[in-house]
């Protein structure tokens, strides 16, 4: 199978396209299926009987997407090769209870998801996205993507310390958006969203909202050779695994691969992973052990595939930040369009080691992409990622990498317009083996 690059600066392109169209990990896990079922995969359910026959196959659940490609002639025991990713990212929730405000001023409800940098939801256009459920339980998603909601700053006359002393914010008093004038009304904002998606407030029991900001992803520098954008954290991974993933299985179907590729892309990382959509949770061990028996294996042959197993977690991580150099590790300075990161952390809050360092290595140097490492400063405390999670839930050896940014868990981040698709080649040359 050819090794050159399969990805230049269209994969941005695209990638731009994508983020714009995933405002919520519903819309992200929709978008992925859709291009995958366009490279020949199919959806299973997971309430269904799956067969072992060759080909792509993925499964659905809430904010997670699954998908595999089974070559043929694979046996029961052959390993995975697995990119990991996640789908959320940190943000403003809408409550149960959506409809207050006060003054005149009519307000949404929300709660914070994750660690988001607050101040920078304010003063931002935003618009309403994620997914309804109706009373027969079926879901709609639901994108109001123009401008409906602002969290307004305090003006600088009413908080003169502000510029000295730093801006302090509230989580509950300081971060609710408004989105028009006169007194709340019980169930205002769901009748608005009804009448967006075109059905009866009525049959609107479930919601999962949250507000997004509207300004598109955009090239950034003299040479445009920045992207800005917002849900670089994680959808970047996301749809880098999806392109990889799709690309392989179809060079496969000319030269069989010796792994079957997949990709599982979680939801709820950004606080912890525990769900059931979550990296912590049973979904990915499941679908893998359901794959095996599928091809006629047995417990033994789920053990010897799980043992040969690798994943890439791909996440973001820290580029050298120019105004906060001290910051960083003084010997190890990631850069934007240097190629992806190899993130590292001896207390395992990252899960590479030397035996996954050369598994990466390798996959770069077969995709002829530069590679970077990254370690925290040892003062600083080091993130986390779903790498630590998926090795110790699974017993699968896997290494934690990324494509190196700014700003993140920014409602707006920004990265080398050049990585995304250096990630991706990346990724290909390790789902080939």
């Amino acid at each position: 199978m050819s090794t050159s690059a399969r990805f230049d600066r269209g994969h941005t392109d695209d990638l731009i396209s994508f983020l714009t169209a995933s405002p919520s990990p519903y819309h992200a896990v929709a978008n992925a299926a859709e291009r995958l079922e366009k490279a020949g995969f199919r959806q299973l359910r997971e309430t269904d009987a799956w067969d072992g026959s060759a080909g792509g196959r993925f499964v659905l659940r809430g904010g997670a997407i699954v998908a595999w490609f089974v070559p043929e002639g694979a046996e029961p025991h052959t390993p995975f090769r697995i990119v990991g990713a996640h789908t959320d990212s940190p943000n403003l929730r809408v409550k149960p209870l959506p409809d207050t405000g006060s003054y005149g001023w009519r307000q949404i409800a929300v709660e914070i998801y994750g660690g988001t940098l607050l101040n920078t939801w304010l003063d931002r256009d935003l618009g309403l996205a994620g997914r309804i459920t109706l009373r027969d339980g079926s879901h709609r998603l639901i994108n109001v993507d123009r401008a409906l909601l602002r969290v307004p700053q305090l003006a600088v006359h009413l908080d003169r310390s502000v510029n000295t002393d730093g801006l302090k914010l509230d989580r509950q008093r300081h971060m609710q958006p408004i989105w028009g004038l006169g007194d709340p009304q019980e169930g205002d904002l769901i009748r608005f969203v009804a009448q967006e998606a075109g059905v009866d407030a009525a049959d609107i029991t479930g919601w999962d909202l949250m507000p997004h900001a509207i300004e598109p992803p955009s090239y950034l520098g003299r040479d445009r050779e920045l992207l800005a954008g917002p849900r670089m954290d994680n959808l970047l991974s996301v749809h880098a695994g999806t392109a990889a993933l799709a690309a392989v299985a179809t060079s496969a179907v000319a030269e069989p691969l010796p792994y079957i590729p997949v990709l599982a892309a979680f939801d709820h990382e950004e606080n912890g992973s525990q769900s059931d959509t979550g990296a912590d949770g049973p979904l990915l061990g499941t679908v893998l052990e359901r794959s095996v028996l599928a091809r006629g294996g047995t417990f033994e042959d789920r053990a010897r595939a799980f043992a040969g197993t690798v994943c890439l977690s791909s996440d973001t991580g820290h580029a050298v930040h120019p105004n906060y150099s001290d910051r960083h590790d003084p010997t190890h300075h990631p850069r934007a369009n240097g190629g992806p990161i190899l993130k590292v952390n001896v207390n395992m809050r990252y899960a590479t080691d030397g035996s996954g360092r050369a598994v990466f290595a390798a996959a770069c140097e077969k995709a002829g992409v530069p590679w970077q490492s990254f370690v925290s400063n040892n003062s600083m405390p080091c993130g986390t990622t779903i790498g630590p999670i998926t090795a110790a839930r699974h017993g699968i050896q896997t290494v934690d990498i990324g494509v190196a940014i700014l700003s993140m868990h920014s409602a707006r981040e920004l990265c080398g317009a050049d990585d995304p698709y250096l990630l991706a080649n990346a990724l290909v040359a390790f789902l080939e083996g």
